[in-house]
């Protein structure tokens, strides 16, 4: 009952002073609710447990080659048919190979990204169909008939959830052929891994799943591989024993494993493997939450404190009258507690459009933030920080005792700030600054970077560059008819008003990159391959003459292909600047030669092993990275290689986008089947690449700003505080004939001390922290000096700008009232 009269006497206290708790509860909304919906976030992405059957037996394995590759190596057929003969510790294995089809027979023919599985997948990653059934051990075989499975957002977004899609049947394409199949059912929503697919079919309906150079290549790296731990097995156990059976693998195969690549095998938790790419990012972000919580917490604190030490009077007269440390202390924690709902109330409601807003830009990093949902775990992290805010707010304070009223402060009512008052306000200004000068120096390193790579160029004329993906589509046709096919669409788009140039091409810059991996084995005319080495490796590009005018690319040294080298029988290519100056240093690499070495590529029909005529040098292309290398690239003329994927790059003097509907209507009257999508210039596709470093500048940019703003309003507040304080000190040191400019000097020079100390703890305390995050997340980098000075300078600026208004107060004192303030 008396914590029932606190609570009552503190809602009256606080109604007296309505815009100081209307500032509280605000701060504390905004640190709350920030806080909330992110931990929201961190929780439905890296906690939330997955919808997979028993997921804490569900594995991924792993291959990689860090030695020519930085990320996973797929496995190839006769590597899954070791692990599956050795391999005890794992009840079952699941593949999956991600493809690209076209989709002819649902509406408007489309590219869609497939996985093709085995039948023993769906039961091996314990997932359930929505509608229908999923592919099982029934499909399996080169006889079984051709099977889909929609996955649950194409089928919801695509077809509006329609049912009817059921038993459909639909062609699929691909670059080896063509194959009819039926729509079965729709997976249950889950996440999309290895890949965002949109579809889901049997290995039947990849020709190329079931070559005999597919069976049988060793060195044909085509499969994700997924496991379920046999009962009672752990997953070191299951790691131990791939690592044993892979070591034997290497040992029986040599040649199919360079000592060079550093070939190695491991295992993760599904989730754990799902989770990775976004882990940094989000804990990165729920630190800078956090700093904004530290921050609004000092903030308000300041506040608390400056309004105890007005009221010191009355404290100090309860205390006189036998009130004890407990019962003023319970007075400051019923206030702080209304405040800290308040705020909490407030920010929780706020944190839910916050949460979608966070959950689309983490969806960048994690396809786990399309489906998150808010829970009840923003409301127990909400009021968990109130309870944190309200007792930290409580205990602030100093309390006066008993004796107390022998003091000034009962019987003055002036303000009177005391030399421990004074160093907790200041205490609590420095820490705002401090972790508002962190988040500053991460937001302005990320600008720099976003910055560097905008600038970046890329040699393309990126402006003036449509690209149209317009797949080859082989059903019915002969190689030949293909590329006839392009031929003649070229020619049509080219007789359209405004295009200057149309070319073909295989891959699409950067929106297409790391389709054809890390490159492909290749020598030269007198190279000599050093010994325990591996060939050079460059990457193979299919494209049609005049590909590098619709680029706006150089052409350094001699020609670009022409109509007469597909019909030559010498084949001829043309190869990047920086191949030609590696391959024939200090030579002319103009009618020397290069030829595939590659074991892979016997596995692709239509590549010659034969020695290629150099016939011209461009200037680098780096379409696999937003900041371009010197890159390692062979041409070949879309007459003679294989034709993979298929883009058009047309070069325009008009706007690009005008082109659009006219070019999609000129191919669909050529080919009704054919899709023709993804149209984009090749500006707005590098943009699109850079979205995530956009977001994550603009997000943590955000939190500086907000963090900044609380930090120097807090400044303010103890300099204005300080100010109203020294009223009198000021008014006799004006009468004794200091000039008013000394005191404003004096103001900001305080204000500039606190800031300064600021910048030094949050220097010392950033530094400590990236140190401990770069040990912990390897892609976590320290900041350079650039970004650290400029956040230092702009903190500095805008502290002494914050201190303008408390001093200019002080300068402006008048002399009699201040002498008879006290």
């Amino acid at each position: 009952m008396s914590f029932l009269r606190d609570l009552r006497v503190a809602f009256r206290s606080l109604a007296r002073t309505k815009g100081l708790a209307v500032t509280v509860v605000l701060t504390l909304a905004l640190g709350i609710g920030a806080n909330a919906a992110i931990f929201s976030l961190v929780r439905g992405v890296l906690l939330r447990p997955l919808v997979n059957r028993d997921e804490n037996r569900l594995i991924y394995i792993q291959q990689s080659a860090p030695g020519i590759s930085p990320g996973e190596v797929p496995f190839s057929v006769p590597e899954i048919q070791d692990l599956r003969a050795g391999v005890k510790t794992l009840s079952s294995f699941g593949e999956f190979s991600t493809v690209g089809f076209t989709m002819i027979g649902l509406g408007e023919p489309r590219e869609v990204r497939a996985g093709v599985v085995d039948g023993s997948y769906f039961d091996v990653v314990g997932l359930h169909p929505v509608l229908g059934r999923l592919v099982g051990p029934q499909d399996d075989g080169p006889k079984a008939a051709g099977v889909v499975v929609l996955t649950y957002r194409f089928w919801s977004t695509t077809f509006k959830s329609d049912p009817s899609v059921i038993r459909k049947a639909v062609r699929l394409g691909s670059g080896f052929g063509d194959r009819s199949a039926t729509i079965i059912g729709v997976l249950e929503p889950s996440i999309p891994y290895p890949a965002d697919t949109e579809i889901i079919a049997n290995i039947v309906t990849s020709p190329h799943h079931l070559s005999a150079t597919m069976q049988n290549g060793r060195v044909h790296h085509m499969t994700e591989l997924f496991g379920r731990l046999a009962t009672g097995v752990t997953l070191e156990q299951a790691r131990a024993e791939l690592r044993t059976i892979y070591g034997a693998m290497i040992k029986d195969h040599p040649d199919a494993y360079s000592p060079q690549a550093h070939f190695q095998i491991d295992a993760k938790l599904l989730r754990e493997q799902i989770t990775s790419g976004a882990r940094t990012v989000l804990l990165v972000l729920l630190a800078a939450s956090g700093l904004v919580f530290i921050i609004a917490c000092s903030n308000v604190a300041n506040l608390i404190l400056a309004r105890t030490v007005r009221r010191e009077g009355e404290l100090a007269i309860r205390a006189a009258l036998g009130a004890g440390a407990g019962a003023l202390r319970r007075t400051l924690l019923a206030e702080s507690l209304i405040l800290c709902v308040a705020g909490a109330t407030l920010g929780v409601i706020s944190a839910q459009p916050l949460l979608a807003v966070l959950a689309r830009y983490a969806s960048r990093f994690s396809v786990r933030a399309l489906d998150l949902t808010v829970d009840s775990s923003m409301l127990w992290v909400g009021a968990l920080l109130a309870l944190i805010a309200a007792v930290l707010l409580a205990y602030v304070p100093h309390l006066p005792t008993a004796n107390t009223s022998q003091t000034p402060g009962l019987t003055s009512g002036g303000v009177r700030i005391t030399g421990s008052t004074n160093r907790r306000l200041r205490i609590f200004a420095v820490t705002q600054i401090a972790a508002s000068f962190m988040l500053l120096a991460g937001a302005s390193m990320l600008l720099k970077t976003l910055l560097a790579i905008q600038a970046a160029q890329t040699g393309l004329d990126t402006r003036h560059v449509l690209a149209i993906n317009v797949p080859a589509m082989s059903y019915g046709k002969t190689p030949q008819q293909v590329v006839d096919f392009y031929k003649e669409s070229i020619r049509r788009v080219d007789a359209l008003p405004g295009v200057n140039k149309t070319a073909f091409g295989m891959v699409a810059p950067w929106r297409d990159a790391g389709t054809f991996g890390p490159g492909l084995q290749f020598s030269a005319d007198g190279h000599v391959r050093p010994p325990g080495e591996e060939d050079p490796r460059a990457q193979m590009r299919v494209i049609s003459p005049g590909f590098f005018a619709a680029l706006g690319v150089p052409i350094v040294a001699g020609r670009d292909f022409n109509a007469l080298d597909g019909q030559s029988k010498e084949p001829v290519v043309i190869v990047s600047e920086t191949l030609a100056k590696r391959m024939f240093p200090n030579q002319d690499a103009l009618n020397r030669h290069v030829f595939w070495t590659d074991p892979v590529l016997k596995f692709i029909p239509g590549f010659s092993a034969a020695p290629h005529r150099i016939i011209g040098v461009t200037a680098d292309i780096d379409d696999e990275h937003v900041v371009p290398g010197p890159t390692l690239t062979v041409y070949s003329t879309f007459e003679e290689g294989p034709m993979f994927g298929g883009r058009l790059f047309i070069h325009t003097s008009v706007n690009p986008y005008s082109l659009v509907t006219p070019v999609t209507r000129m191919i669909r009257d050529m080919s009704a089947e054919q899709p023709v999508e993804h149209a984009a210039t090749l500006e707005d596709i590098r943009a699109e690449v850079l979205t995530p470093d956009r977001l994550n500048t603009v997000v943590f940019g955000v939190f500086a700003a907000v963090a900044l703003a609380i930090a120097l309003v807090g400044v303010a507040g103890v300099l204005a505080f300080s100010v109203s304080a020294r009223t009198r000190e000021f008014g006799i040191r004006l009468a004794l004939g200091s000039p008013p400019k000394r005191l404003l000097a004096g103001v900001i020079a305080e204000g500039a001390v606190m800031a300064f100390a600021g910048v030094v703890a949050g220097a010392a305390g950033g530094y400590l922290l990236a140190r401990f995050a770069g040990s912990v997340f390897l892609d976590v980098k320290m900041p350079g000096a650039l970004p650290v000075v400029i956040s230092a300078f702009v903190l500095l600026a805008a502290a002494a700008i914050a201190s303008a208004l408390p001093a200019a107060r002080a300068a402006r004192i008048d002399v009699m009232q201040a002498l008879r303030a006290d």
